[in-house]
């Protein structure tokens, strides 16, 4: 056969030939295993900005900005080109998060139209009217009273939502949403350091910026104690879940006497999780220094509600058991608040939790949100709405960009209908997590970590904007695509 297809080459002839399956199945493999390598480099690519976010201030800077909206979106772009060129489906389709994404593309929508000159004059903002008169020109208008901050406050969504993306898809292998939590603990474990040993040193400052308000407090490279709080607090929640999951998989065969079991419980822990417990601890301490009455209740809450999943869960292993190792957990953390958050509780009996300037600007802010309802001021536009609707409930002495309580400002910036919606697609995406930690037989801490965040940022931010500050926002988006990627079983076909 060989010598007649050579003749026949020789001749000027052609040789159809049948293609190979197995040369097939080699390309294929190939093409793969490339495939898995470049999701890995964005993968590392992808923690590495999850790292680099909290030192620039918490990225609550325009610089910060500016470089978030670079890197996570053009990460989530080569992987969608990767996709494109490989030929291969997403992991998790979006049919898969149908509802939330609808809802969020329907707020992108309005958000464009709120910034838009084009729209009818009726539908504008009086100020741009005043402007013009002011200005004795023509001005164009918009529903937004600063197209400026709008688009800031745009952008800053679109980055969230690209990390959201990319968790949902680079987590959707277990393994890699594993590695997740271990990198945000790891991270949230350093900058906790950081915050204890600054303090110390250099009390004070915040980096190399001097600020006499957080003198005497733990604040590492944020701003404000109270968003670090939040963000130590996420760590706090993502390393007990891991100390959960970790004596879960230990003394699920393990039997034999109390005395027994007691013994290899003392072992494991001087032993294989002693680095957990030291993080833990490091992460624990840094959030009782930072004095926050709301960071430290939002944080307990976050536990309670990881203890209450993890009871719930249907992974192997018992109850009694589960129930043990919450309780001893729980007496750690108790040790550990008396013996360092003299404090905060001083702080709790001086000034409880009421606090009279947050609830003026609460009134105020809800005035403003009834004055225009359904077309609202323009998303993220606090900062210049505020100023007209203050009055002498407020001391004139304090500046108030922010309103402390990040649902007023989407219901102030967005209107009542779309600031639902924005508010619906985040409730969404944790109750899909609330439901896999509930539901699922293996890897059930992932979603159960990740509504445990859920509850903890969403009740902070009723008091205050830790939302606001994209180091939080960013860790935040990636547990919750982690979580809502690991809410249904690996042996579910999820891609488009």
């Amino acid at each position: 056969m060989a010598m007649t297809m050579w003749v026949q080459l020789r001749r000027g002839g052609s040789v159809e030939t049948a293609p190979n399956p197995a040369h097939a199945a080699v390309g294929s493999g190939v093409a793969h295993e490339h495939g898995r390598r470049l999701e890995q480099v964005l993968f590392w690519g992808f923690i590495a900005g999850l790292a680099w976010a909290p030192f620039w201030f918490g990225s609550n800077d325009l610089i910060a900005w500016g470089i978030n909206a670079v890197l996570f979106p053009g990460l989530a772009i080569i992987y969608e080109v990767s996709i494109l060129i490989r030929g291969e489906r997403h992991p998790m389709s979006i049919k898969q998060v149908g509802i939330p994404a609808a809802l969020f593309v329907a707020v992108m929508l309005w958000i464009g139209f709120q910034n838009a000159t084009w729209t009818p004059s009726f539908l504008h903002h009086p100020i741009w009217e005043m402007a013009a008169d002011a200005l004795d020109r023509p001005v164009a208008g918009s529903i937004s009273v600063n197209r400026d901050l709008t688009t800031l406050a745009l952008l800053r969504l679109v980055t969230a939502a690209s990390i959201f993306w990319m968790a949902v898809q680079l987590c959707r292998d277990a393994s890699r949403a594993i590695r997740l939590l271990y990198c945000i603990a790891i991270i949230g474990a350093i900058y906790a350091g950081y915050g204890l040993i600054s303090r110390a040193l250099t009390p004070g400052y915040v980096l190399w910026v001097k600020t006499s308000a957080q003198h005497g407090y733990g604040s590492s490279t944020f701003i404000n104690r109270d968003s670090f709080a939040a963000y130590a607090g996420i760590g706090l929640v993502v390393i007990c879940g891991l100390i959960l999951r970790f004596y879960h998989r230990e003394f699920t065969s393990v039997g034999g006497s109390v005395r027994f079991r007691i013994a290899t419980f003392i072992e494991v822990t001087g032993q294989k999780a002693a680095a957990l417990f030291g993080c833990a601890l490091v992460i624990l301490v840094a959030l009782l220094l930072t004095q926050s009455r709301a960071g430290t209740l939002s944080t307990a809450l976050g536990l309670f509600v990881l203890g209450s999943l993890t009871l719930k869960s249907r992974t192997r292993g018992s109850v009694e058991q589960r129930g043990a190792i919450i309780i001893l957990g729980a007496l750690l953390l108790g040790v550990t608040v008396l013996a360092f958050g003299d404090l905060l509780v001083g702080r709790i009996t001086q000034q409880g939790f009421y606090d009279y300037g947050r609830m003026a600007v609460y009134t105020i802010a809800t005035r403003s949100i009834l004055d225009a309802p359904l077309l609202g001021f323009g998303y993220g536009t606090f900062a210049d709405v505020f100023p007209m609707f203050r009055d002498q409930s407020v001391s004139t002495f304090n500046k108030w960009d922010v309103a402390h309580s990040t649902y007023l400002e989407a219901f102030q910036g967005l209107g009542l209908v779309f600031g639902l919606m924005l508010v619906a697609c985040v409730v969404l995406l944790v109750l899909a997590c609330v439901k896999g930690a509930m539901t699922r037989r293996e890897n059930a801490m992932i979603p159960c970590v990740a509504a445990s965040v859920g509850f903890l940022v969403g009740s902070h931010s009723l008091v205050d904007f830790s939302l606001q500050i994209q180091a939080i926002a960013i860790t935040f988006m990636a547990l919750l695509g982690a979580g809502v990627a690991q809410s249904q079983s690996s042996r579910l076909k999820l891609e488009d």
